[in-house]
């Protein structure tokens, strides 16, 4: 069941960029997919709010808020904020690889402030993958001639956002359970959604052609609000190192999806590019392990 839940989240995951895409050529932008994912994406995790609240009160009077609304700011709102934007100038197989290296940012920043062991094959699994992703960069460049390194450097700095959350969350994880605290940050999140969406999109509600609305729903319920708790109750059940093996299949597929679905170009040199970040990552894993 764990191993199984962790697939079938990282499939999930992996129609995010598809449905991001999807939703640019409808005519939204970063600003309006971030507002209405998050919006669509709040009751449900209201919902499991309300029952948490109802069966861990003792629990609840011992939170932390300021600090996981502060983590919730750093992990779902300021990631997903720059990643949407990242999706405006790559192609959702780049920006997939960009996420996938967030491993060794928490690798590097465990070592500079929490004291963790930077070893040499750290170092060394960290060059293969960001070798492989200057590669895939390096081809998009030359097919797209679009604004490629600034597409790139804004998701990876998505995914240096979520390294931050990782590390600081571990410990309120360990404390307060995955569910909690995944639900209390999601919720705390939208808060900063909300107010991002009152600033840049004002409070009308755009009209939304049915196929568009499709999509948004599509985004926020199976490519955020299910595969999150799935994710979390896959770790509960066989490990994060498990887990993040499971997960090493996103890339594939969603350079699979993007190919069919969204029509975007595969070429060697981004099959070559690919295998040089899953393999950095792989090996990152396995030293973890």
């Amino acid at each position: 069941m764990g191993l199984f839940l962790a697939v079938a989240a990282t499939f999930l995951f992996s129609l995010k960029s598809i449905f991001i895409k999807l939703l640019y050529q409808a005519g939204l932008n970063a600003d309006a997919v971030l507002v209405w994912r998050m919006l669509i994406a709040l009751p449900f995790y209201l919902l499991v709010g309300i029952y948490l609240a109802r069966t861990q009160r003792d629990t609840l009077r011992q939170l932390p808020w300021k600090k996981i609304i502060l983590l919730g700011f750093w992990g779902y709102y300021l990631a997903s904020l720059l990643d949407l934007f990242s999706l405006e100038y790559i192609s959702a197989q780049l920006e997939r690889l960009g996420l996938f290296t967030y491993p060794f940012m928490i690798a590097i920043l465990g070592s500079l402030f929490f004291s963790q062991k930077f070893t040499l094959r750290i170092g060394l699994s960290l060059l293969i993958s960001y070798g492989g992703l200057v590669i895939v960069m390096w081809q998009e460049s030359l097919l797209t001639g679009n604004r490629v390194l600034w597409g790139t450097l804004l998701v990876l700095g998505s995914a240096l956002s979520y390294s931050v959350y990782v590390l600081l969350s571990q410990k309120y994880i360990i404390r307060f359970g995955s569910l909690l605290f995944t639900t209390l940050a999601m919720i705390g999140s939208s808060v900063f959604v909300i107010i991002h969406g009152w600033v840049f999109q004002g409070i009308e509600l755009p009209a939304y052609d049915p196929l568009t609305i499709f999509w948004l729903v599509m985004l926020a319920v199976f490519s955020t609000v299910l595969p999150s708790y799935m994710m979390t109750h896959a770790i509960h059940l066989i490990g994060s190192t498990r887990t993040a093996i499971a997960g090493m299949l996103g890339p594939i597929m969603t350079l699979y999806l993007a190919v069919i679905l969204l029509g975007e170009p595969f070429t060697l040199y981004l099959f070559a590019g690919m295998l040089l970040v899953i393999s950095g990552v792989a090996l990152q894993i396995k030293h973890k392990a």
